[in-house]
């Protein structure tokens, strides 16, 4: 079995590699602007997990449509990171939307709403303080 710190090489190498595959060599406008966040290899390096993430895509229809020409590509992929990888078996990709980004982007969105139409409230609540720099 691989140890942990050899399954996270490879994992980089491939998340590297296929970001550059795909920015580069994948001309289908449905793919549009993709982010790998994250690949997560199989203690066997049989399966890649690969996560992606689009910003430019509002859309969850969107976002699936481009993960299907992804995934359809697949084979493609596989064949070209298996010349820029030196492994004895190229891991079977699998790909994923991961939505964590996005979430993430709703979730401090709605903070900052919270805090604005806070703001006002603990503004008035505060007493009169003394300006003491006009004191020295």
């Amino acid at each position: 079995m691989a140890t942990k710190e050899r399954m996270q090489r490879v994992a980089d190498e491939i998340q590297k590699s296929l970001a550059l595959l795909i920015q580069r060599n994948m001309k289908d406008p449905r793919i549009g602007f993709v982010t790998i966040s994250s690949v997560k290899v199989s203690k066997d390096f049989s399966f890649a997990d690969v996560y992606l993430s689009w910003l430019n895509l509002d859309e969850e229809s969107e976002c699936l449509e481009a993960l299907e020409v992804i995934r359809k590509a697949s084979g493609y992929l596989r064949t070209q990171l298996a010349k820029d990888i030196r492994l004895r078996v190229i891991p079977k990709l699998r790909f994923h939307h991961d939505k964590s980004i996005v979430n993430g982007m709703t979730m401090s969105k709605l903070i900052d709403d919270a805090i604005s139409r806070e703001a006002p409230k603990s503004n008035e609540d505060k007493p009169d303080t003394p300006n003491l720099d006009n004191d020295i």
